[in-house]
């Protein structure tokens, strides 16, 4: 009986491990959107993170075809609203000039591209809400991206919310972890059923 539990063990961390090594980097960079912190110095992201993986990881064997990236999302993304008023303040990150609740409507619709009805429902908000939260928070970013570069949302192209969309999503592009800081839109494991087999 000990044993059989042993090789439950080492099989659900192995499952685990493998859809870490593929999600981690994705989450944590849409935890650092949230959090309102640069690339690479992002300590309260790392919290949030590890507090939504702990939760997954203990959930693992009763995910039953859940995916377990959504899963875990959805959680990152509970933590955050919950613990929103500890992110008010700017910390020198892409979106820290946005209140949190705008930051966690961009990061789920242009970052991870969450339709606005499943933002909606999983916040437990009107869609009309997430809609006007979600273009408010887009005309921030593109007074604060027009001045610097000539233009803001009064001579925006029709692009433009689209050109914004695009640095959120490239703020890692250049630098040499682009790879790391950018798995596949399915990571490795996030598709497979948790207590499938290996």
């Amino acid at each position: 009986m000990g044993e059989r539990r042993a090789r439950e063990e080492r099989r659900r961390a192995r499952e685990f491990e493998a859809f870490v090594a593929g999600a981690a980097g994705r989450l944590l960079h849409a935890a650092t959107l949230l959090t309102g912190e640069p690339f690479g110095a992002a300590p309260a992201a790392q919290d949030l993170l590890v507090g939504a993986l702990s939760r997954t990881y203990a959930d693992w064997d009763r995910l039953r075809g859940e995916d377990p990236y959504e899963r875990t999302r959805h959680d990152l993304t509970a933590r955050f609203a919950h613990t929103a008023r500890r992110y008010r303040r700017p910390r020198g990150g892409m979106l820290d000039a946005l209140p949190p609740q705008e930051r966690l409507m961009l990061m789920l619709r242009m970052y991870e591209g969450v339709a606005e009805e499943q933002v909606a429902a999983s916040l437990g908000l009107p869609v009309e809400r997430v809609r006007g939260l979600c273009t408010r928070a887009m005309a921030e970013m593109l007074s604060r991206g027009g001045s610097r570069e000539g233009g803001g949302p009064r001579g925006a192209r029709p692009g433009a919310a689209s050109l914004i969309a695009s640095r959120m999503l490239g703020g890692l592009r250049h630098r040499e972890d682009a790879a790391a800081a950018f798995p596949a839109r399915r990571p490795a494991g996030a598709g497979r059923e948790p207590g499938g087999a290996a």
